[in-house]
């Protein structure tokens, strides 16, 4: 899926992780979500690379990379310690500094590497998210049940790790056609089937799960610390499908950065697979810009 990428495993000081890298040019960070690895930008990572050096790493705890402990806390798991992993990466792949596009989790661990190290990160994208502080803050009837996971995922150890590890392949079908404007079909077969493997570890579940405690606890807490005190300060795309627009996700975004343009997609959640052209085009004008 990603002819003429270079394959890369990168240890940095809390986690292994890898990655591909290819192309030349300005260097931009892919960053996927949940339940995915980077397998997820095969439709538009290639088409980036003509312009771009295109750096494209699973997170940890999700594909390849390591499954550290996230603590009694769940810190291991904090955006800012996935955020500070991606970082090393950059920085031993020779990039102070760069873009980062991060779609779903990999978006929040955008964000708040943003936030938190505004030198390193020339430009923002995000694909299909608000904010956690600003989900947590807000929720209704149509945020319970579009992200239903969440409230999910979250409870104590090991119930969700229990019941998803019963049929993993089942759950991330489920999850991925839910979400999906069109279904299962929107996904390459190549793909999903990555997905399934990589999820079908019960050390994947279990980190999955701890991505998401850490994000009701210590991920919520840093967000609300910074709201109203500071901005994101590089220029910052939003880009999301239908049901993010019924949110007013635009206007969320303007009260989280300075400098925020975007639009809502013709598709659902998985932008980067279900409109890779739209996406594509978007990407690059705002990158090359």
């Amino acid at each position: 899926m990603f002819e003429g990428f270079e394959r890369k495993r990168i240890e940095t000081s809390g986690a292994s992780i890898n990655l591909v890298v290819g192309g030349s040019g300005g260097p931009v960070l892919l960053l996927h979500g949940y339940p995915q690895t980077h397998a997820m930008w095969h439709r538009v990572a290639p088409q980036l690379a003509r312009d771009f050096t295109v750096v494209a790493p699973d997170l940890r705890g999700y594909g390849d990379s390591s499954k550290p402990d996230g603590g009694p806390d769940h810190a291991g798991y904090s955006k800012r310690a996935m955020a500070q992993d991606q970082l090393e990466v950059m920085r031993s792949l020779g990039f102070e500094r760069f873009a980062v596009v991060g779609h779903d989790r990999g978006a929040r661990v955008a964000y708040r590497m943003a936030l938190d190290h505004p030198d390193a990160v020339a430009k923002l994208t995000v694909l299909d998210i608000i904010p956690t502080y600003s989900v947590y803050s807000n929720v209704n009837r149509l945020i319970a049940t579009a992200y239903f996971h969440w409230f999910f995922l979250i409870q104590p150890y090991d119930l969700p790790e229990r019941l998803i590890g019963a049929d993993p392949e089942y759950f991330i079908r489920t999850c991925l056609g839910r979400w999906s404007g069109g279904g299962l079909e929107a996904f390459d077969k190549d793909a999903l089937a990555e997905y399934i493997r990589c999820f079908s570890d019960p050390a994947t579940i279990h980190a999955t799960c701890e991505d998401y405690r850490a994000g009701a606890t210590v991920d919520f807490e840093a967000d609300e610390a910074d709201f109203g005190q500071r901005k994101i300060a590089c220029p910052t795309l939003a880009l999301y499908g239908r049901g993010l627009d019924r949110l007013g996700a635009l206007d969320v975004w303007r009260e989280w950065a300075d400098d925020v343009t975007g639009r809502a997609l013709p598709c659902g959640h998985f932008l980067p697979e279900e409109a890779p052209h739209e996406t594509y085009v978007a990407l690059r004008e705002f990158l090359a810009g």
